[in-house]
This record gives C-alpha cells, sequence and structure tokens, in this order.
C-alpha cells in the first residue's frame, strides 16, 4: 500500500518504508485506543512496534504525522475492502441492500479505528485534514454511483444526502457501540437500517405510491 508522499522518510527503500509504517500504524491504533493521541508518546509507539525511538524518527518527523498515517491506512483499507464488497454497476435492488449491508459489517470489523478516527482527527493539521475529508469524500461517491444505478427518479441532492447516510449511519455502529450493543446485532442493525434508507428513498411502490413494507 502506498503511503502519502507528504510524509517524508529518509529510509530510500520503499518497501522497508511500508513495512515499518505498517508496524507504527498496528502500534499506534492499539495504543491511540487505550490512552489517546495525547497521551501517548512516540516513544511508547516506537516500544510497541518493536524498534528504537531512532528508528521511528527515520520513518517520519513528528509525532502528528503517526495520527495521519492512521487515518490515511483506514480510509485505504476500507476503500480497498468497499470496491471488492460493492459493485456499482449492478443497477438491482438486491446489490443495494447488499453493499450497504456489506459496508455496515465493514465498520463492525474496523469498530476500534473508527472511534480513533472519530475521535482524533481534530489534532490533525489542516492540510492533513482537508485530505482526510478527501478520502471520505471518495467513499461517499462510491455509493453515490450505487445509488444512482440502483434506485430511479431521486435528485442529485436526494443521492449525495442517502449517501452521506449511509457512511454516517454504518460509523455510528463504532462510535455508539456502547449502547447500539445493548439493543441489536450488527446484523439487526444493518437490516434495520438499510430497510429505513429503502422506505426513505421511496423505492417501494405501488401504484405510485409508497407501499409502506419492505421486505430485506
Amino acid at each position: 500500500m502506498t503511503r502519502p508522499r507528504h510524509v517524508p522518510s529518509s529510509i530510500k527503500d520503499e518497501q522497508l518504508v511500508t513495512i515499518r509504517r505498517n508496524q507504527m500504524i498496528k502500534a499506534a491504533v492499539k495504543l491511540f485506543k487505550e490512552k489517546g493521541f495525547h497521551k501517548t508518546t512516540t516513544r511508547e509507539v516506537a516500544k510497541e512496534a518493536g524498534f528504537s525511538i531512532g528508528t521511528l524518527y527515520e520513518y517520519i518527523r513528528k509525532k502528528e504525522d503517526i495520527l495521519f498515517l492512521v487515518c490515511d491506512y483506514i480510509y485505504e483499507r476500507v476503500m480497498e475492502r468497499l470496491h471488492v464488497m460493492i459493485d456499482t454497476e449492478s443497477g438491482s435492488q438486491e446489490e443495494l441492500v447488499r453493499g450497504v449491508t456489506s459496508y455496515f459489517q465493514l465498520m463492525d470489523d474496523m469498530q476500534d479505528e473508527v472511534v480513533i478516527m472519530y475521535q482524533e482527527v481534530k489534532s490533525l493539521s489542516r492540510q492533513a485534514q482537508e485530505y482526510v475529508l478527501q478520502k471520505e469524500g471518495a467513499m461517499i461517491a462510491l455509493f453515490e454511483q450505487l445509488l444512482e444505478k440502483c434506485t430511479t427518479g431521486l435528485r442529485k441532492e436526494e443521492i449525495h444526502l442517502l449517501a452521506n447516510n449511509i457512511t454516517v449511519q454504518g460509523q455510528m455502529w463504532g462510535f455508539r457501540r456502547w449502547m447500539l450493543q445493548k439493543t441489536f446485532t450488527i446484523d439487526s442493525y444493518a437490516k434495520l437500517q438499510t430497510q429505513y434508507l429503502l422506505q426513505g428513498a421511496n423505492l417501494f411502490h405501488e401504484g405510485g405510491q409508497s407501499s409502506g413494507t419492505v421486505r430485506i
């Protein structure tokens, strides 16, 4: 996986940079989950990753770079898996349901990463935040493509809003899990949220009127 160019490294071996940064990311996710970004030191990240603080600084310049790499990794991983799971060319209602459900399952798999991103992205510089927002925009655009193929009669702004709703509802499973998991499993949560999506988009009709029932 290619890392962003604006996190420079003194190491020229790109394969080694990728290996070391992935070790760093894995360690940082664990520590940020336990202590948060601000209470975690670069020395602790280096120790958890299995190398010295001197080695750490061969691959980054400052602590914020670690957080940026974590956020970038999360979005890259999400997009890679979404492209595998979602067929934006199918145009079927079943594919819409399958795509949204697969995304919710992915957010369940990445609960810790989602929470870290929501808690800590504000600590990034403005430039880094804009980059992360572009990544989020690419994910929303993927759902827009899916909705455009699988629905009819929706305006562009409606599709945009629905795509944002899908994105946030999936992420909400991570940052509201302490409450949601008292009532739902990820399967029941995904099923109900998808049902609300379809009803809200008015995708089921009988004689031009909403049928009021959805079977998933």
